[in-house]
């Protein structure tokens, strides 16, 4: 199994809609993981769909404030952290056979170009690597809404999805069922839903003799 575009994202879905947010200044922005969700879904035996997600993921945006189109997108999600629910299907998405988290253990994307395609919706495009392959994905991202909080600062949301070939990043084992067809599919759908907050300057930062 593969992720993208993992994309939008991988979260990637974010980049190209952050000129709606209420911040008007350049920022850096971060994924806040305990609100967001990396999830995919990919066809099992032919008749249904499988879904999981990854519990360890981290990523950034650098926006100026003004022009969405600039902004850039750096995300790192952990192989190690893939969770479908059954500990031994994990175990083998982790092993050489998907994943090989011990060799590969940190998929990234890398935003090249920011499409705002609407009011509030987006294409994201990025190089994202997995497997130690590289390939282009994009991202179709929509923003959910903006605010500003007094405890919580800056903070926005979005929802992304993308459609990726696990093949193509060489996740290649499949198995051939007694009914026809293959144990998994090729084409991996993922979804994102990521909220992101405005990152505080460092404490003392600018400070004498710092």
């Amino acid at each position: 199994m593969n992720l993208h575009s993992m994309g939008r994202n991988t979260a990637f879905a974010l980049a190209a809609t952050l000129a709606l947010a209420t911040t008007a200044t350049a920022a850096t922005w971060e994924i806040d993981a305990a609100h967001s969700t990396v999830a995919f879904s990919v066809r099992h035996m032919m008749i249904s769909n499988v879904t999981g997600k990854f519990k360890d993921f981290s990523g950034t945006i650098d926006y100026d404030g003004k022009d969405a189109s600039k902004a850039t997108v750096e995300v790192n999600i952990f192989a190690n952290s893939i969770d479908t629910g059954v500990e031994k299907r994990d175990g083998h998405l982790k092993s050489g056979d998907f994943f090989d988290a011990e060799k590969f253990p940190t998929m990234t994307f890398k935003s090249t170009k920011v499409e705002p395609t609407g009011e509030k919706t987006a294409k994201i495009t990025g190089d994202f690597t997995l497997h130690g392959v590289t390939k282009p994905v994009t991202i179709e991202a929509e923003m959910l809404g903006a605010i500003s909080d007094s405890k919580m600062g800056n903070r926005a949301g979005f929802s992304g999805h993308t459609t990726i070939n696990r093949k193509e990043f060489g996740l290649a084992w499949n198995k051939v069922i007694e009914a026809g067809g293959v144990a998994v599919g090729e084409e991996v759908k993922v979804t994102l839903e990521l909220e992101v907050g405005e990152k505080k300057a460092d404490a003392g930062k600018g400070a004498k003799g710092k």
